[in-house]
């Protein structure tokens, strides 16, 4: 008996150490990589800021232009997004996809 209460104990134990030993080696790697890391995050964040406050001091939008590249690749994806969103129907009154 006392054998089948010592195996759960050192499988946790073993289990307790393993995690532990993750963790440091997802540090140890990943440390030198915080900065260009949040460097890139800021970046976003800042391309997101212009985009959506830029409508609003009334520039135009810069990337508009450009993505109307992408509209024929995403009209094959916009039915499942609405559908994921929770709208039955098409949000835009000109398009229909259902």
């Amino acid at each position: 008996m006392s054998r089948e209460n010592a195996s759960p104990s050192r499988a946790e134990k073993l289990r307790a150490w393993l995690s532990q030993a993750r963790f440091f080696a997802e540090e140890a790697y990943s440390s030198r990589y915080r900065g260009a890391l949040a460097r890139a995050r800021r970046d976003e964040d800042d391309l997101f800021m212009l985009l959506v406050f830029s409508e609003m001091m009334g520039i135009q939008n810069p990337a508009s232009y450009y993505t109307l590249e992408l509209q024929p690749l995403l009209l094959e994806r916009f039915h499942d997004w609405h559908c994921r969103q929770g709208m039955e129907h098409s949000p835009l009154d000109h398009f229909r996809c259902c």
